[in-house]
This record gives C-alpha cells, sequence and structure tokens, in this order.
C-alpha cells in the first residue's frame, strides 16, 4: 500500500466532496473538489511536461489556494516539493537552484524576472508562473488537462519536500521530508489538538515554511476541517474574521500585534483554541492575553527538521515559559556534554527522535551524520530543561540563531557578506529583544566602512527579514580568553536597543 501522504488527504476529502474547505478574502468559497480538481490537473500536466516522481518542483509565489493545490499536485504526482520565501532575493536564489537542481520551476509575478533568469542559466526550461489571484501560465495549462490521475504510490521514506535553513557556517542546507514524517506529524497533531470538521482555522500564516504549510493545512486536510484561508497577517483582517473561527494559528508577534489592538474577549465567542509556534511567547504575553480573553495561548516546538516535538496539553495545564510535553511518538531528552541525561530542571542539549525527525540533509552525509546520536536522536541545537512531569522549557539556542517575527535567522550568513566589504574589519550578529518581533537582527561591525553603503548593500542581497534593523560601528568585539567573540555579552549589552 503507497504511504503517499496525499492518499490520507484524499480520503477525507473525498468524504464529502461538496463541502468548503476554504473561504477565501475575495469571497470564493473551495470546496473539496474544487481543490482535488485542481490538484489533480496539475499533476497531470507535470506528468506529460515530463516531471518524474523524485523530481524538485522549485516554488517563489505569492500565497494563494490556487498554490495549496500545487503542492498537493506535487505530493501525487510523487514530486518533491521545494518552496522558497518570497523575499529572498538573487543571490540567494541562485544558491538553492543550483543545490536543490529542480526540474521546475513556479514562480509568481513579482518573482518572475529573478526567478527565471537564474533557471534558464541553470538549463531549467520548464517554468510556470502562478500569481496571487491564481492567474498564470500555470492553471491556464492546467485547465486543459483530464480530472483523472492515478497518485503516485510512494514509500514512507521517500521525499516529499525539501526545505532549506541556514547553519552557523553560512552555507543553507536542504533539509530532506519524507512522506513518512509529515503523516507522523499530522497524525500527532490532528489528535493531539482534536481537530474535527466541525472547526474553521484562520490560517493568516506565510505557506513557504513547516508553520503555515504543514502544521496548519495539514491539520484541515486530515480532519475535514474548513479554513478561512488569507494572504497575509493585519489585526484588523484578524478581528473581521475570528468570529467566524474556531482556531486560530500564529507566530508571537500576532499576539502582540493582536493586544495592541481593539481585540477583546467579544472576538473568541466561537474560538476554541489559539496556538503559538516558530519562536518564544514571551510570558507577558501569555499573561496578557489571558487577561484579555480569559484563554490561554497553547505553546507548541517545533523545527524544520523535526516538524512538532511538543505541545501543551489541549485539556491539561498550559504552562506559560513551556512548550509542553513530548507529541506521542516523540521522544525528548536533555544531556549534559557528555550526552548523558541531565536531572529534572537542569539545562542541557535538546535531543528528539521519533518518526517526524527528518531523515537528513541533502548531499551532506558528514553534517548529518554529526546531528544524530548513534541511538538516532537529533541534536536540535536549542538548549532546555525538563521538569519532572515531562514539561519542555527552551532557555536558548547553542547555534546563536535568531527567530525575527517567526523566522530564522542564522547570523553566520549575514557575517559573511558584511565581512567581505571594504573598510569591515569584522562583525558579529546578534538578536535582541524587540517588542513587536520577538528578536530584531543587530550587526555590530569593527572597522571603518560606510553603514548607508553597507546598509542598501544588505537590502539588495538579503530577504528583508534577515536584514540588520540596527548596524553599530564599535572599535572592537568582546573576547574570552580563547579569542571567542562573547556574542552573550553583546546581546546583554544592546538589550534594551529596542525598548519601548
Amino acid at each position: 500500500m503507497s504511504a503517499n501522504i496525499f492518499s490520507t488527504f484524499e480520503s477525507v476529502l473525498l468524504d464529502d466532496p461538496g463541502r468548503s474547505v476554504a473561504l477565501l478574502d475575495d469571497g470564493r468559497d473551495i470546496s473539496r473538489q474544487q481543490l482535488l480538481d485542481w490538484s489533480a490537473q496539475i499533476a497531470q500536466l507535470f506528468h506529460l511536461s515530463g516531471l518524474e516522481p523524485g523530481d524538485r518542483v522549485t516554488v517563489q509565489i505569492d500565497k494563494s489556494i490556487e498554490g495549496v493545490a500545487l503542492y498537493l499536485a506535487c505530493l501525487r504526482a510523487g514530486l518533491v516539493y521545494h518552496p522558497l520565501n518570497t523575499a529572498y532575493q538573487p543571490a540567494e536564489l541562485r544558491y538553492f537552484i543550483d543545490n536543490a537542481e529542480p526540474a521546475a520551476v513556479v514562480f509568481s509575478g513579482p518573482y518572475e524576472e529573478n526567478l527565471q533568469s537564474i533557471a534558464e542559466d541553470a538549463g531549467i526550461s520548464l517554468c510556470w508562473r502562478l500569481d496571487g489571484d491564481g492567474s498564470g501560465s500555470l492553471m491556464q495549462q492546467a485547465g486543459k488537462q483530464s480530472l483523472d490521475f492515478d497518485t503516485v504510490a510512494r514509500a514512507p521514506d521517500d521525499l516529499a519536500a525539501l526545505l532549506y535553513s541556514s547553519g552557523t557556517t553560512g552555507r543553507p542546507k536542504g533539509i530532506m521530508l519524507s512522506h513518512g514524517n509529515m503523516a507522523a506529524s499530522a497524525h500527532a497533531l490532528h489528535k493531539a489538538w482534536a481537530f474535527s470538521r466541525d472547526d474553521v482555522l484562520l490560517h493568516m500564516l506565510p505557506v513557504f515554511h513547516v508553520h503555515g504549510l504543514f502544521v496548519a493545512i495539514h491539520c484541515v486536510l486530515m480532519s475535514g476541517a474548513r479554513m478561512i484561508f488569507l494572504p497575509k497577517f493585519t489585526p484588523e483582517l484578524a478581528l473581521n474574521y475570528l468570529p467566524q473561527s474556531t482556531v486560530m494559528m500564529g507566530v508571537p508577534t500576532y499576539y502582540s500585534r493582536l493586544l495592541d489592538s481593539a481585540f477583546n474577549q467579544s472576538h473568541c465567542a466561537n474560538m476554541r483554541l489559539f496556538i503559538s509556534g516558530s519562536a518564544p511567547l514571551l510570558m507577558e504575553t501569555f499573561q496578557a492575553f489571558e487577561q484579555r480573553t480569559g484563554m490561554r495561548i497553547l505553546e507548541r516546538y517545533g523545527m524544520t527538521e523535526t516538524n512538532m516535538n511538543s505541545s501543551n496539553p489541549l485539556n491539561d495545564e498550559r504552562r506559560a515559559g513551556t512548550v509542553g510535553p513530548a507529541l506521542p511518538g516523540t521522544e525528548i531528552r536533555v544531556v549534559d556534554a557528555k550526552g548523558v541525561a541531565v536531572a529534572a530542571g537542569e539545562v542541557g542539549a535538546i535531543q528528539v527522535r521519533g518518526a517526524n525527525v527528518f531523515s537528513g540533509y541533502w548531499r551532506l552525509p558528514a553534517k548529518t551524520a554529526e546531528d544524530f546520536t548513534a541511538d538516532g536522536f537529533f541534536n536540535t541545537g536549542d538548549q532546555g530543561t525538563l521538569s519532572a512531569d515531562g514539561y519542555l522549557s527552551i532557555v536558548g539556542r547553542a547555534k546563536d540563531m535568531v527567530i525575527s517575527g517567526g523566522l530564522n535567522v542564522y547570523p553566520k550568513e549575514i557575517e559573511l557578506l558584511i565581512d567581505e566589504q571594504p573598510g569591515v574589519v569584522e562583525s558579529a550578529v546578534i538578536g535582541v529583544p524587540h517588542p513587536d518581533f520577538g528578536e530584531a537582527v543587530v550587526a555590530v561591525i569593527v572597522g571603518e566602512a560606510d553603514m548607508d553603503q553597507l546598509q542598501a548593500l544588505l537590502k539588495r542581497e538579503l530577504a528583508n527579514f534577515k536584514q540588520p534593523k540596527k548596524l553599530i560601528a564599535v572599535d572592537s568585539l568582546p573576547r574570552n580568553t580563547m579569542g571567542k567573540v562573547q556574542k552573550a555579552a553583546l546581546r546583554q549589552r544592546y538589550a534594551d536597543l529596542f525598548k519601548r
């Protein structure tokens, strides 16, 4: 029997094909059958164009329900879905294309010039356009195809998606997610959060990473729920659609912005669950939200490499400052430098194991081996504590990663770019508290660089979420006795930089 995760979604959608699956902000109400038909036609187009199971399809598109159909089409055709952040700039895009070696590329209008040029240089002839309103060559050509398409059989270990996450070396790593990985996580979350066909998910997340694409949409498709599918988050949109919803998923920034708006208990009359992830939820946000609404936000913990690992419980205690116990099927342990489990409440390195955990990094066997233990646990790079009753708390990140607005930023990638510029002796990129984004990227620079020119260059070369909110010139960087830059000291020094 095929382990293609699409088969699970299809069986749910076919249970009541005329029922709505997504309400859009333009007033369209998309049925389950319509989503299935689109995905069949796109899969047929890909098949007739010569794409074969295992081929990568690189996608940089604006959010749309047709984009969801594109994702499902890749699954049912046995292709590997490779989504890219819409903020990526040409230098970043070129690396992803060269490394992933896709057989096809799909883009929206704003990204067409950059991505098509890079694709042509790489010898990729299959390029389609899909705009945020659903128009473009992809849907035009797919609309001429048959509605009949037999889902391609896949094994649990066959790749379903390839997502990239930069590393401490500055070189982005391809994270290989299989059909089995995604099915394990989808089943666990469907059960843990009790999604049902009566739920309406308020979907305002981007769909180029795990949170919006896999966590949110998979919960809807697994349960037969509906979603209100909006292009982005704004407090105004949230206030308008919350009364029609039962569940909301967001990053901490969404909740802090809601609290700064006219949001109150009346907006939550039909809500049963607010979920937060992708970045740490501040204790004060958790408490202020409960005081305003009488409801506790459910915080969970996941990574691109692992999908979801833990979650505060749906019905039992949701503890502020924790990400809850391990989800069923996932094991979590906290260990010391020698790999020995620490006592309850002691800080150590977080390791996870389970069917949700990825198989490894794309074409990086040495890095894969380095990040897994002999007994199969993945070293997350996060530091944390486990309570005696199993609640996990994240206390830091060993790899100095910054999470700004729910998006991961890896300092080394930015430092390598800054250090190449005229007048720069060296740099250190850190994350500091920010009232809106959770953390803001800050670059501390030694040398006599022209800061205006440097800021302009960073704007051209880096996605906007990676760009430092502030460049700070200093005479020297703090170092320990071994000569290593003390980023913790820098974070402490500039902790109040964005304080209100």
